[in-house]
């Protein structure tokens, strides 16, 4: 019972601002939220470095093939990081949500979370990775192979992008198509 007091006084203090100044202040911490994002791609590629210095380490003749699947894999793997941060700088740029008309209450949570569902980046990241590394393990072993290798990689990281495409896809429909703020 105090707490819903509490979430409803600070929602009434909240709404005392300037509306615009709700929702820019909301865009920010979106923004910070989207970049989150990040943090999929920086393990996955730094797994996929990982393993090409093992897999060089054990094959130093496949060096050159080794490093090109690695760094291939490691760019793939960036893409959800990428696209988190093109979110980031929508809002804090040209965010459409500063001119929308309707309740700030729901321009500033679909702020928010159009930056909230760029986290689901984070998977892609992490996913991409590990096949990137495991693409240049494969590499590392059999060189002959990359091409082979390489193709099966990129297939299997374009699928696993498939859910960061998702979170871009909310994200954008928040900001730019949003069907609450006519409800």
């Amino acid at each position: 019972m105090e707490t819903t007091n509490f979430i409803v006084r600070f929602l009434e203090w909240l709404m005392s601002f300037d509306p615009k100044a709700v929702v820019l202040g909301a865009s920010a911490i979106g923004a910070g939220f989207a970049m989150i994002a990040g943090i999929g791609p920086g393990i996955g590629q730094g797994y996929a470095a990982g393993k090409g210095a093992e897999a060089v380490s054990r094959n130093p003749k496949s060096q050159r093939e080794t490093t090109m699947v690695m760094l291939l894999g490691a760019a793939v793997a960036e893409t959800s990081g990428i696209l988190a941060l093109v979110v980031a700088l929508i809002m804090l740029f040209g965010n459409p949500l500063i001119s929308a008309k309707g309740s700030a209450m729901v321009i500033m949570a679909s702020a928010i979370g159009a930056g909230l569902s760029m986290i689901a980046g984070i998977g892609p990241g992490v996913g991409q990775g590990y096949a990137a590394g495991k693409g240049t393990e494969a590499v590392g072993k059999r060189p002959k192979l990359q091409s082979s290798v390489v193709r099966t990689m990129l297939v299997g990281q374009a699928v696993a992008q498939t859910t960061g495409i998702y979170a871009l896809v909310i994200s954008l429909v928040l900001l730019f198509a949003n069907p609450l703020i006519r409800m």
